[in-house]
C-alpha cells in the first residue's frame, strides 16, 4: 500500500508553495499562484457544505484544458467526493450518459458544452457551474446556489475573517482507500466503462514521479493533453501540482505549429506527450531536412554523419523550447522508424507503457536507460506476467497487477468479470514480451491482430507505420477485407496541393509506388493487396489511437482512388 496520503500530498504542496505559479491558461491572463488556487478550492467547498454534499458524491467536470478544470478537479477530492471528468469531444449523447450512469450531482463545464446540453437529460444534477468564473448556469427547483454564489466573497470573509492563509489549508482526513475517480473509457453510448481509480492509485502515479524527478519545485510544464484523460492527468497536472511546478494549460487543439509556438515561449523542463504530436515535428522539421540529396550525401561520409547528427537534434531540441530534460512519450505506439532515428541523434525521449486501468502507469525508464524498441521497465509498485494460451508460443498477453491497477468498473460487475484473470491479474488485452531486466516490449493488441491464410500473425499496426513514412501519406489504416489486406490511406492533402499534384492519374502513380516499395519491406504474408483512399482523417481517441472499430467493416469506395498490386 502507498504510504503517502494522497489528499495531504496537495495539502502541503499549496502550504509550501504559497506564493509560486500554479496554473496559467495559455494565451489569456488568467493565472492562479499555490496560494489563489487553494483559496479557491476553499471557496467551492464553501458551495458543497452549503449544498451539504456528502463523500462519495459524484461531480462530472467537462472542458478544455484550463485553471478552474484543474481547480474543480482538486476542489472534488479534497472534499472527499468522486470525479468524474468527461473528456470534451465526446457528443452529447454520450456527455448525457455519463452524468446520468455515475449518478452526478454537480458538474463543472465550459459555457459552449453547456450550450449543448439539456437538462431535462440530466436529471440527478443540482447545479451546473461555468469553468469561465463558476458562476451557477443551473440550479434544480428548490436550490439556493445562484444566490450563494453571487455573495461568495461575502461567505469568505464570515469563514475566514483574518484573511485565507496558507495555515488554513487543512483537507479532511481520506483514506487512500476510498473511491476518488471514475474515468469513463469511450465516447459509445451505451458502452462506456467507468473505471473506479482509488487515491491509493493516483497516489501510485504520483509518487512514482516524485521519486523520479520527473518535476521539480519551480520547473514549468506545457499541459497539451486532455486532462480528462489519466495519461496528462496523472503527470501534467496531478505530479506537476504535489511537487510545486508552474502549469501552462494548453486550451487549443495541439497541432505542430501551435504546440512549437508554445514550447519556444513556456520553455517547459518536461514534456509529456503522444506519439502522433511528436511523429508530426519530426515529419515537417527533420524529414525534409535529412531527404535532400546533399544532406544523404553528407551523412554517407564517417565522423561528417556525427557533426551533422548533433545540429539536428539541436535544432530539434530548440524547437521544443531548448529546456526539457526528456520526452515522455505514451499512449500508443511509436513510429519504429521515427524512434530509430531519435536513438541514433541521441534524442533525450523515454516510451512509457500504461492503461487508464493503471491510472495510467505500468512502465517507464528514464531517457538515459531506455532500451530502444521497448516501453520501458516495469515499476516496482507493479508486477507484469506473460500468459501464453500455448507454452512455445512466442508473444502472450500482458497481464498486471499491482498498487496503480483499478477496483473495477462502476456497476459494471460484467466487464470487471471479463477484465480480470480467476486469480487476479488484469487482462491488458496487449501481446508482447518482457525481458530478464523487466523491460516490456509491445507487439500489438489482441483484438487487431489478423491471422494470415497461413497462421502467421499480422500486426497491423507494424504495416501502417511503414506505409505512414512514405510520401504523400498522411495516416493509414490496414484492415482485413475477403481474407486479403487493404490500406485506408488518407493523402497529405496540404502537400499535394503545395506541389500541385493533387490530381487523380498523379495520385493514383503515387500510391502504386507506395504500395511497391510496402509491400518490398514487409514479409509476403503481410504484404497489402491493395490501396484505397480515405477522403478524410480517422476518429481518433484522446491519445490519438485511431478507432479501429469504426472502419473494419467498410466497404470500397467507388469514388475515391483503388490502387491495387
Amino acid at each position: 500500500m502507498i504510504k503517502d496520503n494522497f489528499i495531504k500530498l496537495y495539502e502541503n504542496s499549496f502550504r509550501e508553495n504559497w506564493n509560486l505559479p500554479c496554473y496559467t491558461d495559455y494565451g489569456e491572463s488568467t493565472s492562479f499562484t499555490y496560494g489563489e488556487v487553494a483559496e479557491q478550492i476553499a471557496r467551492l467547498h464553501l458551495l458543497f457544505d452549503h449544498c451539504r454534499l456528502q463523500p462519495g458524491d459524484r461531480i462530472a467536470l467537462i472542458g478544455k484544458n484550463c485553471s478552474r478544470w484543474c481547480i474543480a478537479y482538486l476542489a472534488t477530492i479534497t472534499y472527499g467526493c468522486v470525479i468524474v471528468p468527461i473528456l470534451p469531444d465526446f457528443n452529447p449523447n454520450d456527455v448525457h450518459y455519463i452524468i446520468g450512469h455515475s449518478e452526478s450531482v454537480f458538474l463543472f463545464t465550459s459555457d459552449s458544452i453547456w450550450e449543448s446540453l439539456e437538462e431535462g437529460k440530466m436529471e440527478g444534477i443540482r447545479g451546473a457551474f461555468s469553468l469561465t468564473d463558476y458562476r451557477c448556469l443551473y440550479q434544480r427547483d428548490g436550490e439556493t446556489i445562484q444566490k450563494l454564489m453571487k455573495y461568495i466573497r461575502n461567505h469568505m470573509k464570515k469563514a475566514y475573517p483574518r484573511g485565507f492563509h496558507s495555515e488554513d489549508v487543512q483537507y479532511k482526513s481520506i483514506s487512500n482507500d476510498q473511491l476518488m475517480l471514475i474515468n469513463y473509457t469511450s465516447g459509445t453510448t451505451g458502452f462506456s466503462k467507468g473505471v473506479m481509480l482509488s487515491g491509493n492509485s493516483l497516489a501510485g502515479n504520483v509518487t512514482f514521479g516524485i521519486r523520479t524527478e520527473l518535476l521539480k519545485k519551480g520547473e514549468r510544464v506545457l499541459a497539451f493533453l486532455p486532462l480528462a484523460h489519466a495519461y496528462g492527468c496523472a503527470f501534467d497536472f496531478l505530479t506537476a501540482t504535489a511537487v510545486g511546478t508552474h502549469i501552462t494549460l494548453l486550451g487549443k487543439i495541439p497541432s505542430p505549429k501551435i504546440v512549437t509556438k508554445a514550447f519556444n515561449e513556456i520553455k517547459p523542463n518536461l514534456i509529456i506527450s503522444v506519439p502522433l504530436v511528436i511523429e508530426k515535428i519530426y515529419k515537417n522539421i527533420i524529414q525534409p531536412l535529412i531527404n535532400k540529396k546533399s544532406m544523404k550525401w553528407a551523412l554517407s561520409i564517417p565522423l561528417l554523419d556525427v557533426q551533422i547528427y548533433a545540429q539536428i537534434r539541436k535544432k530539434l531540441v530548440d524547437a521544443l523550447g531548448g529546456e526539457f530534460k526528456e520526452i515522455v512519450i505514451g499512449g500508443a505506439a511509436m513510429n519504429p522508424e521515427v524512434e530509430e532515428f531519435f536513438h541514433r541523434i541521441h534524442f533525450p525521449f523515454t516510451i512509457g507503457y500504461g492503461m487508464t486501468e493503471c491510472g495510467p502507469l505500468i512502465s517507464y525508464a528514464p531517457w538515459n536507460e531506455f532500451i530502444p524498441t521497448s516501453s520501458g521497465k516495469i515499476l516496482d509498485i507493479m508486477q507484469v506476467r506473460i500468459w501464453k494460451e500455448k507454452p512455445e508460443a512466442k508473444l502472450g498477453e500482458i497481464q498486471v497487477r499491482g498498487e496503480n491497477v483499478m477496483s473495477g468498473y462502476y456497476k459494471n460487475a460484467e466487464a470487471t468479470k471479463e477484465s480480470f484473470t480467476e486469480d487476479g491479474w488484469l487482462r491488458t488485452g496487449d501481446l508482447g514480451t518482457v525481458d530478464a531486466y523487466g523491460n516490456i516490449f509491445l507487439r500489438g493488441r489482441i483484438k487487431t491482430m489478423i491471422l494470415s491464410a497461413s497462421g502467421q500473425n499480422i500486426f497491423p499496426e507494424e504495416i501502417e507505420s511503414i506505409l505512414n513514412n512514405m510520401p504523400f501519406v498522411h495516416e493509414s489504416l490496414v484492415i482485413e477485407r475477403d481474407k486479403k489486406l487493404v490500406a485506408l490511406v488518407n493523402p497529405d492533402s496540404e502537400q499535394l496541393e503545395a506541389l500541385d499534384l493533387n490530381h487523380p492519374d498523379i495520385l493514383k502513380t503515387i500510391m502504386d509506388e507506395n504500395l511497391k516499395n510496402l509491400n518490398s519491406q514487409v514479409a509476403s504474408y503481410e504484404k497489402v493487396n491493395q490501396i484505397q483512399l480515405y477522403p478524410t482523417e480517422f476518429i481518433r481517441t484522446p491519445t490519438r489511437k485511431i478507432k479501429r472499430y469504426l472502419y473494419n467493416n467498410i466497404a470500397s469506395n467507388q469514388n475515391s482512388i483503388s490502387v491495387k498490386e
